[in-house]
């Protein structure tokens, strides 16, 4: 894994809330009363947004009395959407402080810090007892991890025994190398990408029995056109989470990462997996 000071640089500029305050100022939302829904264009930093949420949640068994890890939290969307819709408890750690200030903040303005919280911290020792949570997920987090396997014994370890994992991240495919930056890296340095093949070994190696697996890349690449299509109408696309990370290279982020879809370089899974 690289130094963790050039992935925090690279996520992290200082100024997030103030751009986010103005973002949603700019929709017509007062930044100190927002809603679920019009935080999602913003705070869903993942591909597909809100929608991919939506879809895992309709996908798990969730029970109120239940105690979910979120893994590369980021500001909080996934948490507070799973918080809202099934009432259990999250607690998500991010390697950003920049994120987590944020994702506290934001969950203090919904009235939500007493069910969702978020920890500054490596994915790869996380500061919790084993078998502490009933489920975990992670949306997009691991391009930035280079021992997967690493990454999975450590959730597995903070898992109690038949709890789930929803893992949804970009897989290497069989193209051509990325071009770069994307909105994982600014470089390849930054960026490790892994086969579908490679990463379902990885999880049955670190003791998690497969129950489910997909390739989003037609949904994600609809997703891309309809987007398109409403920035030609002159409306805004509903995912600005990377522009409002990226600011000045997001343009050429979200080309690149489109191209790589196209020309199947990368390829958007979603893998379920339980502990056993």
């Amino acid at each position: 894994m690289p130094d963790e000071s050039r992935i925090t640089a690279h996520y992290s500029r200082g100024d997030l809330l103030k751009r986010l305050n103005a973002a949603l100022r700019d929709d017509g939302v007062d930044p100190f009363r927002p809603d679920i829904e019009a935080l999602a264009p913003y705070d869903q930093f993942h591909g597909r947004g809100l929608e991919a949420t939506q879809e895992m949640a309709e996908s798990l068994a969730i029970a109120a009395t239940d105690h979910l890890l979120d893994v590369g939290s980021g500001i909080g969307g996934p948490a507070r959407y799973l918080v809202r819709r099934f009432s259990c408890r999250i607690t998500g750690i991010d390697l950003t402080p920049e994120f987590c200030e944020v994702a506290r903040h934001l969950s203090g303005l919904l009235q939500m810090e007493d069910a969702v919280r978020f920890e500054v911290g490596n994915a790869l020792a996380m500061p919790f007892a084993d078998a502490t949570f009933d489920g975990a997920y992670s949306m997009n987090v691991s391009m930035n991890i280079a021992d997967k396997p690493a990454l999975y014994r450590e959730i597995r370890r903070v898992l109690k025994p038949g709890a789930w994992l929803m893992l949804s991240e970009i897989a290497k495919g069989p193209g051509a190398g990325m071009d770069y930056p994307t909105p994982w890296a600014r470089t390849a340095e930054a960026s490790f990408l892994a086969t579908p093949e490679d990463t379902l070994r990885a999880l049955e190696q670190a003791g998690f029995e497969v129950m489910h697996q997909r390739d989003t890349r037609e949904k994600t690449l609809a997703f891309g056109a309809r987007s398109k299509a409403m920035v030609e109408r002159g409306e805004k696309p509903p995912h600005r989470a990377v522009q409002l990370i990226h600011g000045d290279i997001a343009k050429e982020a979200m080309a690149n990462t489109a191209r790589g879809l196209a020309e199947q370089r990368i390829i958007p899974i979603e893998i379920l997996g339980r502990k056993r």
